[in-house]
């Protein structure tokens, strides 16, 4: 028996919802359902709204499709940032991730996702296109930050072998990533090396 069935009604109800997300368990899920009703009720109002005005205003940017408020998000926005230098990286975290090195000056594409026949998943349900269309631009090098797990790794050829053609410099970050590590995880000095030390495919 779950938690969510365990206690009956609403009770029941938010274990279920918060159970759904990811990374949490039975007994999380439980004891963040309990800790939301003992807030006041000012709290509990802040954190639903909070919810919903998230989902209600938060869109992909028109240009590298990471998750904004805006129509162009912050570093698309930023004229100082290098447009020609593009950071391809699988989620928003990633973004981040290398935004807080606060030493990349380049600009990103957010592929939502990799590549896995395993899953299912195939070129056209990440944000490849949006990614070649940027490429018809003025494009040095595309920086591949993909994850260096099997779907990364297969991710990173599949880019590199549609690029090459148009003569534009692409390059992979180096492995000082441990493989099958997620880069929202890693250390920022590391990340630092990895991009310090990519290579040209």
């Amino acid at each position: 028996m779950s938690s969510g069935e365990m206690y009956s009604g609403y009770i029941g109800k938010l274990i279920e919802e918060l159970e759904k997300l990811p990374g949490i368990g039975n007994k999380s899920a439980e004891r963040l359902a309990f800790h939301i009703i003992g807030l006041p009720e000012e709290r509990t109002e802040k954190l639903a709204n909070a919810i919903t005005e998230a989902k209600k205003h938060i869109r992909y940017c028109s240009k590298c499709c990471t998750l904004t408020d805006r129509e162009t998000c912050s570093v698309c926005s930023d004229s100082a940032r290098d447009s020609r230098t593009i950071m391809v990286v699988e989620n928003s975290r990633d973004l981040a991730a290398y935004e807080k090195t606060g030493k990349y000056h380049g600009v990103y594409h957010v592929l939502h996702g990799a590549i896995s026949p395993m899953l299912g998943i195939g070129p056209a349900d990440i944000r490849l296109k949006e990614l070649i269309v940027r490429l018809q631009g003025d494009v040095e090098e595309v920086i591949i930050a993909t994850n260096s797990s099997l779907e990364g790794e297969a991710t990173a050829m599949y880019i590199s072998k549609l690029i090459k053609p148009s003569g534009i410099k692409v390059t992979r970050i180096a492995s000082g990533v441990p493989v099958g590590g997620d880069l929202e995880y890693i250390d920022e000095v590391t990340l630092l090396r990895a991009l310090e030390g990519r290579t040209v495919l």
